[in-house]
């Protein structure tokens, strides 16, 4: 819609997991090394953990590009199956037809499918997306074929890739011989305002634009605030500020317009009245169980107010809440326990 309002080739905010778009920050530069440094090495069994849309996956593309003409890779993302089922998955990823075939066979022809490469000198990896999804029983399953080896190397290198949840699977004591082969863990961390700066100019980079700055400094520290520095949302963010831009008929993206979409993408009006309800009571429970935290560590007028009067005044201020506030930004919340603060001070 807008890309040639902005003299674009291509859309820079796309949604699908495109490598020529990978931003490497220096928690993904880091991760990414790591990764290919313990295949490069046979490592065995890698993890690289992370919250969602913090760009997994993408970096998982960019490895397995690096090792397209050493390596055989087989990419498994249907997590959600049982370990005949992942078998299948994985049998179908190498071109093989398994319908017919129970799980044993299948193990015996991935295991002679591994002696074949590793005589051929290349090596087999493995990786496993969204692994957060298996079960106990599949991910035994997964370690039981990194078990393939000869008296010198390991036949198969797999990657374990997932979000925090996949960490706590890990941890289970119940998968402690899993756990112990994962000779190396990565971890992606969500971009600091700098590098949203930096992947947002990357992604503009590749997609053609040759523009002046897009985006304003209290535009970007706005966006970076509101999306937590995660690429998915960043992306999301700045299709739609473009759109925006796009329809003004403005080249440059300001704090009004990024007002403006977060607006836009606020969906707590679409909420059905039960949770919409639902969400203010805890919401406002929450908050003025901050604010009573907050209250008993101030230390005001140089003196500390006895514990009675602390609560009774928690107790007015946050009665005196104007209603349907809904749920509080950081900013607003900040906002108002400095408003509670002052208005403390004066108060006896």
């Amino acid at each position: 819609m807008y890309l040639k309002f902005f003299g674009l080739r291509e859309q820079p905010f796309g949604v699908t997991p495109d490598p020529r778009f990978l931003y490497l920050s220096p928690a993904h530069r880091e991760a990414l090394a790591s990764l290919y440094y313990g295949i490069e090495t046979g490592r065995g069994f890698l993890a690289l953990i992370a919250k969602p849309g913090m760009g997994k996956t993408t970096l998982l593309f960019h490895l397995m590009e690096k090792f397209r003409n050493t390596a055989r890779t087989a990419f498994v993302f249907q997590t959600q199956c049982t370990s005949r089922e992942f078998m299948r998955f994985l049998m179908a990823e190498l071109g093989f037809e398994t319908a017919d075939h129970d799980f044993v066979r299948m193990h015996e022809k991935f295991n002679q499918y591994l002696l074949q490469e590793a005589r051929a000198g290349r090596n087999f990896i493995v990786v496993v997306d969204e692994a957060q999804n298996l079960d106990a029983s599949v991910l035994e399953t997964i370690r039981l074929l990194s078990d393939f080896e000869t008296p010198r190397a390991k036949l198969l290198q797999i990657v374990l890739a997932g979000q925090p949840e996949l960490a706590d699977k890990l941890a289970n004591r119940k998968l402690a011989q899993l756990r112990q082969r994962v000779s190396l863990l990565s971890a992606l961390h969500p971009l600091s305002q700098q590098e949203t700066h930096k992947y947002i100019q990357h992604r503009l980079k590749v997609a053609g634009y040759q523009g002046e700055e897009l985006f304003t400094q209290e535009a970007l520290a706005r966006i970076t605030s509101f999306t937590e520095g995660i690429p998915r949302s960043i992306n999301n963010f700045c299709f739609n500020a473009m759109s925006l831009a796009c329809a003004l008929g403005k080249k440059v993206i300001d704090l009004a317009m990024v007002e403006e979409v977060i607006t836009d993408l606020d969906i707590t009006p679409l909420l059905s009245q039960q949770n919409w309800d639902g969400e203010r009571s805890e919401q406002s429970f929450n908050e003025e169980e901050a604010i009573y935290e907050q209250l008993r560590r101030l230390d005001l007028n140089s003196r500390r107010q006895p514990a009675r009067d602390l609560d009774r005044a928690a107790s007015v201020l946050t009665q005196a809440r104007p209603a349907n506030t809904g749920t509080l930004t950081p900013t607003e919340a900040r906002a108002y326990l400095e408003q509670v603060a002052r208005s403390l001070k004066n108060w006896q």
